[in-house]
């Protein structure tokens, strides 16, 4: 992959923020192929691991709030519209993923805009139904934050673990390799969560029919 050599040789915060946002919005672009490179630099001492996950933090909110606000102006037929088009089918979006999103976000709630950031489909565009059913900004900045900074820790420890174990000439081919397994521990985190707070909500609301 030459673009992906070059983007390890040019590595530094501006382009982890950049290709964070960019991940962060419609357009496709693989996490793991900014956050883990960018870490297994940091373990080399090219870079501070704890910006690296900051920085990319920033990048991924910066794209998820584009969505919000777009979502959250244009409205339902404008975005349906949009993923429906040309361009919307090179972001690999149509409209049955934005439904799937939208049906994620109803099902759960607010909390579904961190839990859906971890969970692979859902984490590019969970924003947007964000944005069309109105959510209050700070919350959705909140929780937008916290899913993204637990994604981008975890993406960072695959990183900086690859490092004492695979030359950077491999590190494609592992990353892509453990991304399968990290893909089964977010599913498990993610329904642990969600089970948390369904738990949480019913013991609340136990508790308010009794007093």
């Amino acid at each position: 992959m030459t673009w992906f050599s070059s983007l390890l040789d040019t590595l530094n915060y501006w382009t982890i923020f950049l290709g964070m946002y960019i991940e962060g919005t419609v357009i496709p672009f693989p996490s793991e192929l900014i956050v883990s490179p960018a870490a297994y630099h940091a373990a080399a001492g090219h870079l501070n691991i704890f910006w690296v996950i900051i920085i990319a933090t920033l990048g991924a909110v910066t794209g998820s709030t584009t969505n919000y606000v777009a979502a959250y102006y244009l409205g339902r037929p404008i975005i349906y519209r949009f993923a429906n088009s040309k361009f919307g089918h090179f972001c690999l979006l149509n409209e049955e993923k934005v439904k799937a999103a939208e049906k994620y976000f109803y099902d759960h709630g607010v909390i579904a805009t961190l839990t859906g950031r971890l969970i692979p489909g859902i984490r590019q565009i969970i924003s947007i139904p964000a944005g069309l059913a109105k959510m209050t900004f700070w919350k959705f900045l909140l929780y937008t934050t916290l899913g993204s900074g637990l994604w981008n820790c975890v993406l960072a420890t695959l990183g900086w673990y690859l490092h004492s174990i695979v030359p950077e000439s491999q590190l494609t081919a592992k990353i892509e390799e453990y991304n399968a397994y990290i893909k089964y521990v977010i599913l498990a985190i993610v329904a642990i969560a969600i089970l948390y707070f369904v738990a949480k909500h019913f013991i609340k609301k136990h508790k308010q029919e009794k007093a």
